[in-house]
């Protein structure tokens, strides 16, 4: 069976429109598949394949109980979830090359959590009236297409019909491109980095290529690190070099590039090859001078650009995130090595820098020492986390631990 685009929406009150979009699909060569997350009824303007009530049933409810509570933000979160998981069965059977769905408020917010379950590659786009919208969080890592509808989408008109075509047309063109080989042989490796470690990374970068991988980097700025995490949970890397940890920094003291509670897991239950430094773990990010925070006001702080501020991690916050650090490495159940780089964390903690601080790195490395588990390797290197050396010596540990596996 080839797979087909997947459309999904509220069929209940929006057939008409849907069913424009369906028949614009098919007419240009593509099969459907419809899913109906409305809540109030169907239709019978085209084959519903998986309605609403096999959708809520997914997220452990029945419609019955979403029309008798009457409660349209639990209905939107329901249909949501179940619909994430219809998606994911989907996927997994092989049987989606693209998702398309719109909607208003609720049809849009369902129709991007079911596409949190669509892996990275696969075409998704979304015809809304919020797409001049701050959908970022419903967004999250994935590579989602967001289309403004301009008029509400309560019907056709001669201004929404064009639009459903391009939707269709876009939708199709995208899910026809085949996936290009990269044309290396070695594997995918995913990196982190920041300004204070680009040094670092670009070397590290130049030597993995040597070797033939494709070395893919991520600006650990929250959103850097949670797309890292994704990308890896869906099994598109061979291994982690994760140099720029500072992240879990930012999610202990609110800074404004917390990755979430999660950052460091995904490799760690994926069982990929791992390399871990805690680069930056001497800073937390937040934005313009005025945004600091007041208890941090008389901090260690420095402007690294006029909307980036800095603050030095204090004794305490070292403690504490050698130890989450190591809790977090602890949990990987394939092969991983924690290096540390003991001159320094970053370009600004080297000799002479402004967040040169030894005695507080000397915490954090005791604290990761303390806590981690005996079963995993960790290197102490004298080095420079931007010396030349260090790189050196972290790739050649990642690719020990890929010939291994």
């Amino acid at each position: 069976m080839n797979p087909s685009i997947l459309l999904i929406g509220c069929f209940d009150t929006k057939g008409d429109v849907f069913s424009c979009l369906r028949a614009a699909i098919l007419a240009k060569g593509e099969s459907v598949i419809t899913v109906n997350t409305g809540v109030l009824g169907t239709t019978t303007a085209f084959q519903v394949d998986i309605d609403a009530d096999e959708v809520a049933q997914a997220a452990n409810y029945t419609l019955d109980e979403l029309r008798q509570k009457k409660d349209r933000g639990l209905a939107i979160d329901v249909m949501g979830r179940g619909a994430a998981v219809i998606v994911r069965q989907l996927i997994e059977a092989g049987r989606i090359k693209g998702v398309v769905g719109m909607g208003g408020g609720g049809g849009t917010f369902i129709a991007l959590a079911a596409m949190q379950s669509v892996p990275f590659g696969i075409p998704k786009l979304c015809l809304t009236t919020l797409a001049a919208k701050d959908l970022s969080r419903q967004i999250g890592q994935k590579d989602i297409i967001l289309m403004s509808s301009v008029v509400d989408i309560a019907g056709l008109n001669s201004l929404i019909r064009p639009l459903i075509e391009q939707a269709a047309a876009a939708i199709c063109a995208m899910a026809s491109v085949k996936a290009v080989s990269a044309g290396t042989a070695s594997g995918r490796i995913a990196i982190s980095m920041f300004g204070n470690t680009t040094a670092c990374v670009d070397q590290c970068t130049s030597l993995l290529q040597k070797q033939g991988y494709e070395v893919l980097a991520f600006h650990a700025t929250g959103v850097g690190g949670k797309t890292m995490e994704s990308l890896i949970t869906d099994g598109f890397f061979d291994a982690v070099l994760d140099i720029t940890t500072t992240e879990l920094a930012d999610d202990l003291c609110n800074g404004i590039c917390s990755a979430g509670p999660n950052r460091l897991m995904a490799a760690a239950h994926a069982g990929i090859p791992a390399v871990i430094v805690p680069g930056c773990l001497d800073m937390v990010n937040f934005g313009h001078p005025d945004t600091v925070p007041v208890q941090y006001k008389n901090r260690m702080l420095y402007s690294w650009a006029p909307d980036v501020t800095l603050m030095r991690t204090d004794e305490a916050e070292n403690k504490e995130l050698g130890v989450r650090f190591a809790q977090k490495v602890n949990q990987s159940i394939g092969p991983v090595t924690v290096v540390l780089p003991l001159n320094g964390l970053s370009q600004i903690d080297a000799e002479g820098g402004v967040f040169y601080r030894p005695y507080l790195d000397s915490t954090l490395f005791e604290a990761i020492k303390d806590n981690l588990s005996k079963y995993i390797p960790l290197v102490e290197s004298s080095m420079h986390i931007n010396d030349d050396v260090f790189s050196e010596l972290v790739v050649k540990t990642l690719i020990r631990l890929l010939e291994r596996r």
